[in-house]
């Protein structure tokens, strides 16, 4: 269930004699508005770093860093447009609480926003959600209301809007179009801005993950716009069904476990996920995602979560192919969040023998390639 202009989470349409002017309210989203836009003009841009490869084999690979905002995401652009999206449109009320489906870092952001206008905040995440996430968003005074299924976020979420008299903010209907993705210091328009003296400033390609499909959606919507040649791959974990949709076109593809992938890989194909818009897609095995983001570690000097290592793989695999074609070029990727949300798992042996992980064949393979040029044998990534 989505909160649309005919549902029962949405404001009802006012008749004509009925007078929604009401000036106490208008002042309120005057000054909400003002502070949402007022955290965009203290926030710089995020860094764009390079990971270093062999200077002669004539490829840049880059991540945007964005765990640098001040929410330590990705998500707290989209935290940011989404608040900014439900008070222009009158859906966030003063006093009411402001409630999302999220698996962890975009209810950190959505918590901060909702802090700094002053509304309730309550996130519906799975249980297995990393408890650092659930620690960051009760610090930003959030709430967190746990589901044993995933796939029953979506629901717990709309239900609970209802009963609280809140607004479900459905980060996965809405990401694709509260992002303005013509430009504005979006992220795509950032990437470019940041690549202009680079030896090579349009890349072949950017690799992005998708949760709800918001990010990829904005990065190709803006490649195409501006009639750059990059081409946008998205990077899909194991339980997902994104890769599956994309490749069959099915509107319908559902997966039936949730992600070990925190942040992407959705059950279903979420309105948000635009695929028409991309390129290509690849199938990454989970353990190779943590051998990625094990690796970046080394090259670094920092930790990153576990979407940034099913990019970085997805990424790197591209490097290879542009290197055994003899061809050139920049590659961009995306630094998700810190790695510090997930010691107790995706840096936790622990936790990858619970979940039966074996991510060694695919660090030596990592290690090879970078050493060599040589692509791994072991690699299983579908695309």
């Amino acid at each position: 269930m989505h909160s649309t202009a005919d549902s029962p989470l949405s404001e009802p349409l006012p008749t004509r004699d009925v007078d929604r002017s009401d000036d106490a309210y208008r002042q309120w989203l005057k000054e909400a508005v003002r502070k949402v836009q007022a955290d965009a003009n203290r926030s710089a841009d995020t860094h764009l770093l390079r990971f270093a490869l062999p200077e002669h084999w004539g490829i840049d690979l880059y991540l945007k860093d964005e765990s640098t905002h001040i929410t330590g995401s990705l998500k707290h652009r989209l935290a940011r447009s989404l608040f900014l999206y439900g008070l222009c449109n009158g859906w966030i009320r003063p006093g009411r609480p402001v409630i999302e489906a999220s698996s962890g870092s975009t209810a950190v952001s959505e918590a901060y926003f909702a802090k700094l206008i002053g509304v309730p905040f309550i996130a519906v995440m799975p249980r297995t959600t990393s408890a650092e996430k659930c620690r960051l968003i009760e610090f930003q005074g959030g709430q967190c209301h746990f589901v044993d299924d995933s796939r029953k976020m979506y629901e717990e979420a709309a239900d609970l809007a209802v009963r609280t008299g809140g607004h479900y903010m459905d980060q996965f209907t809405y990401a694709e179009r509260a992002t303005d993705w013509r430009g504005n210091n979006n992220i795509a328009e950032s990437i470019y801005r940041q690549l202009e003296l680079e030896r090579y400033p349009e890349p072949a390609w950017i690799v992005a993950t998708a949760g709800t499909g918001g990010t990829s959606a904005t990065l190709a919507r803006y490649v195409h716009y501006m009639q750059f040649d990059t081409r946008i791959c998205v990077a899909d974990p194991e339980n997902s069904c994104f890769f599956e949709g994309w490749t069959t076109g099915r509107q319908d593809a559902t997966c039936d476990s949730g992600s070990r992938i925190e942040g992407i890989g959705r059950p279903r194909m979420e309105p948000s996920f635009v695929p028409g818009a991309i390129d290509r897609m690849m199938k990454v095995p989970d353990a190779a995602a943590v051998a990625a983001v094990r690796a970046l570690e080394g090259v670094i000097g920092r930790k990153a979560g576990g979407s940034t290592g099913t990019g970085l793989w997805g990424a790197l695999k591209i490097v290879a192919e542009m290197l055994a074609e003899g061809r050139t070029g920049s590659v961009v990727t995306l630094l998700c969040d810190p790695g510090d949300r997930y010691l107790d798992k995706y840096y936790s042996d622990e936790w990858l023998g619970e979940q039966g992980l074996d991510i060694a064949p695919y660090a030596r393979a990592l290690e090879t390639f970078l050493g060599t040029g040589q692509w791994p044998a072991c690699d299983r990534t579908a695309d």
